[in-house]
């Protein structure tokens, strides 16, 4: 077959080029705050594939197994999306040839059958529609099969577990079917399925319909999975309500953010459905709004991710932010402990809902092995009131900025030297503890790895950027005198970095220094993190910035976290030479604020590019660092989540990095230095922009030179300053 050009196989691996239909449609993501669904293209669940599809809640898998059938056969697929807003699944579907006893029936093409689905409140809601466009009457029998694994998220992933809880007897009440399962954890997990009248359930959790269709004749029915735990039962509404009630939620949101819309109806695709992709990772919390990190694997709240995708999506809307800085806030570590990588003022790395997290057979129910997270708290929190000015909040949690300081000074600390390492205790815990926590992701220049306690070199730039933050947050509370501590803190941890960390042979800053106090001098993506902060200087800055763009670095797409030519490069790596658009979108931010917008253009060209080349143009987690070839796609890596917050937050980051744009709260003053568009992109808007007590629609028009700012529509005292 030609699609087989669209596959490689290196060593006992196979992996699909972006272009091939087969990689791109092997799923359908459909999510709601904790629940979330991963269908086939038929709107199916099945064992293919890696065996991820089903319908998962709070962390368990309470459907694996949905299968509809016409007289025992899989129909034929048409087409098959989800809607731009990610609302609904949409497929549409047509009978095969049908026999009986030899003897054509139904011929292919005939019946019309679509399927729509949508998630709301734990629930699952199915619509089926059935249409005879043939002239003669068609009798068939249609079939629907459920079942329930209730594998943990962990489980599904390949954890084998000694011993397993208890499957429960189904059992059929007033029409509906619950599969059931008991825990070791002694929870119990019901999926319950109502069916619409027609539908008739069997002995082997299968509903079926005989059905006959005159000429012109159509027919629809109905289905809801409930997911409940504990006897936890929300009333089952009907489809048409459930479907209101998500486009109202989604229209909210909507209207709480910015828009941007550009000249480049191309471009206007990837970033709806970056934003749409967004709304939906983001699940409610009882301290407000909260990214989910993605789907499949990561679909619970992260530390790192949550406060990387708030700060690139900052200035469209800060109640992200708000509501991730509360949530972490209310769940920082206040003890040690050591199982879960636990120190007081530490911020959360991950937690988990299921059952493997509740009996501590996996450390993630509450685990903070993440070193960066802290930093990047205090970091977002400075950013968030210069965005939104909210001081009351800041006031709020000023108790724990403080304390995630401290564990960086008396914890991240550990020898006293100035830099915020990081060593293991739980003994199931991550080994690597930056965003690159793959274990063989820290390593020496010849490829023996580095061993601990780790000083990563990005992790220095958000401490810096952390205590420069926290001293004007400091003034702001009239902390005078913590504030210029916190300021000489930062200079001396500024000039103690460029001396140790500067690798003058490989042009960039070492990737960390290991225990000894070594440098690793790898080539990375990570110095790209250090140029966002400012920590670099000036020099050393824009040596490292060509480091970051020349063809060992960048591929076209996008910036390999670890550059080809090092010891341990591998392009189908998960962080050894894989392209991250997170990533590459820090670099991309860290250039321009050295002044190279037109480089970090070129980054925003590169996943701009890949984005175009994908299904739904949504970038995934990360794919291979592959050299970029003419008439290509990136090359997917296999088990990558898509939807992933961050990846989904990258384009608003990049864009924020071309206009220059930056906030101050005391005017106040919208900021643009220096603005730049790149020449695909003629015309740019950006409407609905609340800023203090203002609303402002912005468009910017480029330019031979430079980019024009007009302002469309302002309501409240705020200025708008270019300084080219």
């Amino acid at each position: 077959m030609d699609s087989v050009r669209d596959v490689i196989q290196i060593d006992d691996r196979w992996y699909v080029l972006a272009t091939s239909s087969r990689a791109d449609d092997r799923t359908r993501v459909l999510k709601h705050d904790e629940l979330f669904g991963l269908f086939d293209r038929w709107g199916d669940i099945q064992p293919m594939g890696l065996g991820e599809q089903g319908l998962y809640y709070q962390g368990t898998r309470f459907l694996s197994r949905l299968e509809l059938t016409v007289n025992d056969r899989r129909p034929l697929l048409l087409n098959s999306t989800i809607q731009e807003d990610n609302a609904l699944m949409v497929v549409d579907l047509t009978f095969p040839d049908l026999y009986e006893n030899d003897e054509l029936v139904i011929r292919k093409g005939t019946v019309h059958l679509f399927r729509s689905k949508l998630l709301w409140q734990g629930k699952c809601y199915e619509h089926l529609s059935l249409h005879n466009y043939g002239d003669q009457e068609v009798a068939f029998e249609l079939q629907l099969a459920f079942d329930a694994d209730y594998y943990d998220m962990f489980e599904v992933r390949g954890v084998h577990r000694a011993q397993r809880g208890e499957r429960l007897p189904p059992e059929q009440k007033h029409g509906v079917l619950s599969l059931g399962y008991r825990g070791l954890d002694d929870s119990v997990r019901l999926t319950r399925i109502q069916l619409s009248e027609s539908l008739q359930w069997c002995k082997d959790s299968t509903a079926r319909l005989a059905c006959r269709l005159p000429p012109g004749g159509a027919r629809e029915f109905y289905f809801t999975v409930s997911c409940d735990i504990d006897g936890k039962v929300t009333p089952m509404l009907q489809y048409e309500e459930a479907l209101q009630a998500h486009r109202a939620m989604l229209q909210l949101r909507r209207e709480a953010q910015a828009e941007v819309f550009t000249s480049n109806e191309q471009f206007n695709d990837w970033i709806n459905r970056s934003a749409a992709d967004l709304r939906m990772l983001t699940s409610h919390t009882g301290h407000g709004a909260y990214p989910y990190a993605g789907i499949p694997w990561f679909s619970t709240p992260f530390g790192r991710d949550a406060l990387i995708t708030a700060m690139q999506t900052l200035w469209l809307d800060p109640a992200l932010a708000r509501g991730v800085l509360a949530f972490l806030a209310a769940h920082q570590a206040q003890e040690e402990d050591p199982h879960s990588d636990a120190e007081p003022g530490k911020i959360l790395h991950e937690m988990r809902g299921g059952e493997m997290a509740a009996l501590g057979e996996v450390p993630f129910s509450r685990y903070y092995g993440s070193v960066d997270a802290t930093p990047l708290f205090v970091w977002l929190a400075g950013a968030y009131y210069r965005r939104s000015g909210d001081r009351a909040f800041i006031q709020s949690i000023w108790p724990n900025i403080r304390r995630a300081l401290e564990w960086v000074d008396r914890y991240g600390d550990m020898d006293g030297d100035g830099f915020v390492e990081y060593f293991r205790h739980s003994e199931n815990g991550l080994v690597q503890q930056g965003w690159k926590d793959s274990d063989d992701s820290v390593f020496h220049h010849d490829g023996s790895p580095a061993q601990g306690p780790i000083a990563l070199c990005e992790v220095q730039a958000y401490v810096y950027e952390a205590r420069r933050e926290a001293a004007a947050l400091a003034r702001l509370l009239g902390e005078d005198s913590y504030a210029e501590t916190l300021e000489r803190q930062a200079e001396s941890l500024k000039q103690h970095f460029n001396e140790a960390f500067w690798c003058e042979d490989i042009g960039t800053f070492a990737i960390a220094l290991d225990g000894a106090k070594r440098p690793c001098r790898v080539r990375s993506s990570n110095a790209g993190h250090v140029l966002a902060t400012g920590i670099a200087d000036e020099t050393l800055a824009h040596r490292a910035a060509q480091t970051l763009l020349s063809p060992v670095s960048f591929n076209g797409w996008g910036v390999r976290t670890v550059a080809r030519g090092e010891v341990r490069y591998n392009p189908m790596s998960y962080h050894n030479g894989s392209v991250w658009p997170h990533d590459s979108a820090m670099v991309a931010a860290g250039l321009a604020r050295y002044g190279d917008r037109k480089a970090a253009n070129r980054i925003m060209t590169g996943l701009f590019d890949a984005a175009i080349a994908l299904d739904l143009h949504r970038l995934p987690e990360l794919f291979c660092g592959f050299d970029r070839l003419p008439g290509q796609g990136p090359t997917l890596y296999p088990v990558a989540c898509l939807p992933q917050a961050w990846a989904s937050g990258a384009v608003f980051h990049l864009l924020q990095a071309s206009l220059g744009l930056v906030f101050s709260p005391e005017k106040p003053q919208l900021r643009f230095y220096h603005p730049q568009l790149p020449d695909y992109l003629d015309r740019l808007e950006i409407t609905n922009l609340r800023f203090a007590d203002g609303v402002i629609d912005l468009a910017f028009r480029r330019h031979p030179r430079d980019v024009g700012i007009n302002v469309l529509h302002k309501e409240g005292d705020v200025e708008i300053a270019v300084i080219v």
